[in-house]
């Protein structure tokens, strides 16, 4: 049984691996993105391979991962290096920026790192749709309360990763949360309230910004009940903005 190269086939990758074959149209369609994102020129300006920023790295140091690796493809414009590397490698990276700080030719790594998974997430790579899809919850808190992250999502089974500071979370939060002041801190279920007010407000600065748009690209489902609850805040707000005209 013979096996088509990636040269008879129009396609570059590995035919026998698990990630998918792109198509040199594909390749090139995402380095574009990558390259005319208007930070990429602020992020990358030359490259002298002396690898201080992958000694630096403290995820290099645990993952199979290089900034020097990412700085280089990108210059190169190896195509199918960056559509490899946007598999899984760019995930890695914690965003500390010491790889920018310590660049002696002012490149930020970690800065053309977010560009690469801004890019994931506009084509909708199965890596972005991975690594997000534990964060459905978060994004959900956020919606309905307009917090990230509330007291009662913390536990153990959530935050596994602590390792032994893990046992601290484990204190009576119902009893201590009750000693703080101001009444809306009373509750396990946010760690704020937010009016009504705000939360439109940041819904319209996701819409404007792209940012529901990319969100139904990763997550067509949780786009949808995002629309809903977006439609139920502002009618619910329109209605009180009504009944205020009218009491004046």
């Amino acid at each position: 049984m013979s096996h088509a190269t990636p040269a008879a086939t129009g396609s570059v990758g590995d035919p026998f691996a698990t990630t998918e074959i792109a198509t040199r149209e594909k390749l090139e369609g995402i380095f574009n993105d990558i390259k005319s994102h208007p930070l990429y020129d602020h992020e990358i300006y030359g490259c002298l391979n002396c690898g201080i920023c992958t000694a630096t790295c403290p995820a290099a140091h645990y993952y199979d991962f290089s900034p020097r690796e990412i700085v280089q493809l990108l210059i190169t414009e190896n195509l199918e290096g960056i559509y490899d590397a946007m598999q899984e490698k760019i995930w890695a990276c914690a965003q500390c920026y010491t790889c920018a700080a310590r660049c002696p030719f002012h490149n930020s790594p970690g800065g053309l790192i977010m560009l690469m998974r801004e890019t994931a997430i506009k084509h909708g790579m199965q890596s972005a749709k991975d690594v997000l899809k534990p964060f459905t919850r978060v994004l959900m808190k956020l919606i309905t309360t307009g917090n990230q992250l509330a007291p009662n999502m913390i536990t153990p089974d959530a935050f596994a990763d602590w390792g032994p500071n893990v046992a601290r979370i484990k204190a009576p939060l119902n009893i201590l949360r009750k000693a703080i002041p101001m009444p809306t801190m009373h509750t396990l279920d946010t760690a704020w309230e937010v009016n009504i007010k705000t939360s439109i407000e940041l819904y319209t600065i996701w819409e404007a910004s792209g940012v529901l748009e990319q969100l139904e690209t990763i997550d067509p489902n949780l786009f949808d009940v995002v629309g809903d609850l977006m439609d139920e805040k502002r009618d619910e707000y329109q209605e009180w903005l009504d009944e205020q005209h009218d009491a004046a």
